[in-house]
């Protein structure tokens, strides 16, 4: 399926310059629209404060404010303009731990490095086409953690939309 990705506006946060004209030409390749480059998570909020991108592309470790950091900011702040765009984080690590923490900060995907120029395309595409519901609760914000639903699954419902897919299996 191929893409129209040129009306697509996209905030790429990166401290390192390299890597970061890197993800500018990958994504000036596929046709985006317009793409902004900051170089850490400071200046990163405040240029999607302004300009209210459709995706935000990050790296996870920046000084001052890193990818985590600007996820929460997104998620939480009273100037964020959109707390449910989609945040796509760069790492090298792919350790659980990371993917759990990155998760819980608000992150809605996850691209590991290495990477290839389709890879990104892919992740773009995925958060386009398969929108993640997002979850309120007093602790946390941000897009459903989870991926799938089990329908083997025989625990508690804690979430209303859960018991009406659940209970009208049987109507």
């Amino acid at each position: 399926m191929a893409f129209e990705f040129s009306k697509l506006s996209i905030l790429v946060v990166e401290d390192i310059h390299p890597m970061r004209k890197l993800f500018v030409s990958v994504l000036r390749a596929l046709d985006i629209g317009n793409v902004e480059e900051a170089e850490n998570g400071e200046e990163a909020f405040k240029k999607f404060s302004k300009n209210n991108h459709d995706i935000i592309l990050t790296d996870w470790l920046m000084a001052p404010g890193d990818g985590l950091e600007l996820a929460r900011r997104v998620r939480h702040g009273t100037e964020s303009p959109n707390k449910m765009v989609p945040i796509i984080l760069i790492t090298g690590y792919s350790a659980w731990s990371r993917v759990e923490t990155s998760r819980d900060s608000g992150v809605t995907e996850f691209l590991i490095k290495p990477f290839s120029a389709n890879d990104i395309a892919k992740r773009l595409a995925y958060v386009i086409t398969n929108p993640r519901d997002f979850i309120e609760t007093s602790d946390f914000f941000g897009p459903d953690r989870r991926r799938r639903i089990d329908p083997s699954y025989n625990g508690p419902f804690r979430r209303l939309e859960d018991e009406k897919k659940y209970s009208s299996k049987g109507d």
